[in-house]
Formats: structure tokens, sequence, C-alpha cells
């Protein structure tokens, strides 16, 4: 906002001293009270406002509350802003940010605990993004990947934010002191914002022998799988390589399966609900390439159930650490 004029903000109940459900634009509303608005409780109007808003050359960004309510939204989004550039024969551009915090393990219960971004996966014109904790040796984070959403390209992005990754700090190569850790994506040569693409991490415990399954996941599962690589390897003698991409779509799958075909072993893991998911994707586009040769592939996900707010009753719904554990283990 500071570097842009055009950086338009809204959402509900973000300006100050409230500063949003999650404080994530906490002191936006201060420092430029002219471009943060409060919007009514309407997905589907603060989306179609920001179309417009875009179609006029500025740069909204949208902050949905909870990104269960993103389905309020799917019109606007699927049926007018991933669309305007095509209909109107590339003459208009819709840069727009809709950001929306995701899924449970806060008691929050069935309508306010969804991972739904797969909903949204396969249209058209529609990038996701779901930043990464991570940051690799460009020193590139989630906050860069957010700039660039924002400011670096031209077409809408829906910004896939899991409610617990809040909580964690930014881990690079030199925090992840048991970790080898490789980024694809940014141009090292350039090392430059305009230059900057969504990056996939690698993560391959320190010193281990070649790895025998590829793990991929992305947002806070890649943090319970990064913990259960460590499990993997310390006490069972399992080891893996866990690729963390940030653009879910259009899919690039290329990291992935590059580490599979060495592994012939893939488990792809996510917080959404199994059928129909990310993951059963991923296997269907690796299963189709035919110099992969893949062994045993499985995914792992959320099972196909409302998210119950009692919290053990949510634990044993979502996939975590010992899931992962216990799959991995059987795979081999």
């Amino acid at each position: 906002m500071a570097s842009d004029e055009r950086v338009i903000l809204m959402g509900e109940d973000i300006l100050d001293l409230y500063g949003g459900a999650f404080k994530v634009t906490r002191g936006l509303s201060s420092a430029f009270p002219e471009r943060v608005f409060a919007a009514p409780i309407s997905e589907a109007g603060m989306v179609g406002v920001a179309a417009g808003m875009a179609l006029r050359g500025l740069r909204p960004v949208v902050e949905i509350m909870f990104g269960d309510f993103l389905t309020l939204a799917a019109d606007q989004l699927i049926n007018h802003v991933a669309k305007f550039r095509w209909m109107y024969n590339d003459q208009v551009r819709t840069p727009l940010v809709v950001r929306a915090p995701m899924g449970g393990r806060r008691g929050y219960g069935p309508t306010h605990s969804q991972t739904l971004e797969k909903l949204f996966m396969g249209i058209p014109g529609l990038t996701i993004l779901a930043p990464s904790h991570l940051a690799g040796n460009s020193g590139a984070g989630p906050g860069d990947l957010l700039y660039w959403a924002i400011l670096g390209q031209d077409d809408p992005v829906l910004f896939i934010e899991n409610k617990l990754q809040y909580l964690l700090p930014v881990m690079d190569a030199a925090s992840l002191t048991d970790f080898e850790l490789t980024e694809t994506g940014l141009d090292p040569q350039t090392n430059g914002r305009n230059e900057y693409k969504p990056p996939t991490y690698t993560l391959r415990v320190r010193g281990a022998p070649p790895a025998v399954i590829t793990l991929a996941a992305y947002g806070y599962m890649a943090e319970l799988a990064r913990q259960a690589q460590l499990k993997l390897a310390f006490e069972y003698e399992v080891f893996t390589e866990l690729v963390v991409p940030t653009r879910l779509a259009p899919f690039d799958l290329a990291a992935i399966t590059e580490s599979a075909g060495r592994t012939h072993r893939l488990l792809v893991i996510e917080e959404g609900t199994q059928t129909l998911g990310w993951g059963a994707e991923v296997l269907a586009q690796a299963a189709e390439l035919e110099n992969l040769n893949l062994r045993c592939a499985r995914r792992l996900a959320a099972k196909d159930l409302p998210v119950a707010a009692a919290s053990r009753l949510e634990s044993e719904e979502l996939p975590g650490v010992s899931d992962i554990v216990q799959l991995a283990k059987k795979m081999v």
C-alpha cells in the first residue's frame, strides 16, 4: 500500500482497533485511512465492488473473514473476474486478490473450519496461491508471495492462508538446522520482484541417505509433514523428501514429479476432504506420466465429514503427524 496508491483494501471488521479477525490488517486503516474500507456482511458485494475497481485500474484486496464464506462470492469469482479477460478479448484485466483464512484445529465448528480451495481449482483464469512459512536462499517468504499477487501480475488471485500458519515464524535455511532446503521459482540471476514466481520448496533431513518417499503438501499441512519427516528419519529410518508448492492452480507438478521420479513413491497430504481434492488431481496427473514408474501412491486428507467442533472429534477427522508417519511406514 505504501508503494502503490492503486491498492485498496476492504473486508469485514478490518478497521483499527480491531484490525480483522486474525489481526492481519491491524494498523493499515490508521496508516491508509482513505484506502481501507470496512465492508458490510456481503462477500458477494465485496468481491463484486472489487471487480469493478480492478476493471477501472485499481488493485483491490478483499479479506474474507473466514474462507468458508467464499461460497457466497463464488459467482463473482467464477463467472466474472476469472472470465472477463477472455470474454473481452484481452482488452481488460482484473488484478484482484481475495485473501481467505482456511482450516480447522481451533474448535470453530463445521461452518468456520473448512478447507474449501478445491472448489475453485480448475477454474480457468483464477490463480490459487497458498503461502508457506518457509523462505529459501533468496530470502523471499510469504510476504513476497502476497506482494507479487497484488502488484506483480494482472489477473485474479485467491490467496489461501491457513489459520494456524499465522502462529508460525518464517523459517529459512539458517533456522532449519535439521534440514536441507532448496527453492525453485525465483530466478537466482535477477533476484528481483519483477522476476518473482510462486516458489516451490523441497526439504530433506540433513545428512540422510537418499529418500524413499516423496511427500507433497502445502500450507499448514507442510509444517506437519516436516515434523513427520523428523520422526520417520530418526525413529524409523524412513527417509523422505517434502515438496511444498505455493501455487495450487494452475497446477505445476514439476518439482513433485522430479522427486517422485527418484523415490518412486508419492504421498500427497492436504487438510481438505479427500474425495476429489488437490491430492487426487496430483496423483492423477502423475499417473499419466509414462516415465515416472510409481511403485506406490497414496492420499492423506480429512475424512469426508463436516468438521466437528469438539476437539477430540476434530483431531480424529483432520490428518496429523502420526497419520503421516503411519501411512509412510506402510508405503515401505
